[in-house]
């Protein structure tokens, strides 16, 4: 029997890297699940109206996140539904991506996130009626990765103005 030509066995170390290297994401994405609802901290939470310019006021909702598991959260995106307190109808969704590849650290906050309905009031003199609006709350979903949407929140919108 002969030994391996020198061609044979750079392939062989070539192929052997190539398999490690490919399989080192399979490790990582298959450590434990963060469950959002114990893992995320919403903290600094202010709701109310904002102007849009012109006649139109919508809900809003100005936040802050608090990575409070002990893993890393990858690709971290969040929605938010509108509604109002009485009624079934939505009033449109806020869709944005909080961190992108690089992650939400342990402990790390976010900077703070302001997101708003797509709808709400039109008219002349809207924004000095803010205190006669009907009630509306605010539903945030949280997920990262390719974990499922998890509910991490509910907030009554406040019937006052503020900025971004």
């Amino acid at each position: 029997m002969q030994p391996p030509a020198p061609n044979d066995v750079c392939r062989i170390l070539i192929l052997f890297l190539s398999l490690v290297v490919a399989g080192l994401p399979l490790t990582t994405a298959c450590g434990p699940v963060v469950d959002l609802r114990d893992g995320l901290r919403v903290e600094t939470v202010s709701t109310g109206w904002t102007s849009m310019g012109g006649q139109k006021v919508v809900p809003a909702l100005s936040l802050k996140l608090k990575n409070v598991s002990d893993r890393k959260l990858v690709v971290l995106w969040l929605t938010l539904r509108f509604r109002s307190v009485d009624e079934v109808d939505e009033w449109g969704y806020a869709f944005l991506n909080v961190v992108g590849s690089r992650g939400l650290a342990p402990g790390a906050v976010t900077d703070t996130l302001f997101l708003r309905a797509p709808y709400g009031y039109v008219g002349r003199g809207a924004d000095r009626m803010v205190a006669n609006f009907a009630e509306a709350k605010v539903e945030l979903f949280a997920r990262y990765a390719a974990n499922p949407w998890t509910p991490v929140g509910e907030y009554r919108i406040a019937r006052e103005l503020i900025d971004r």
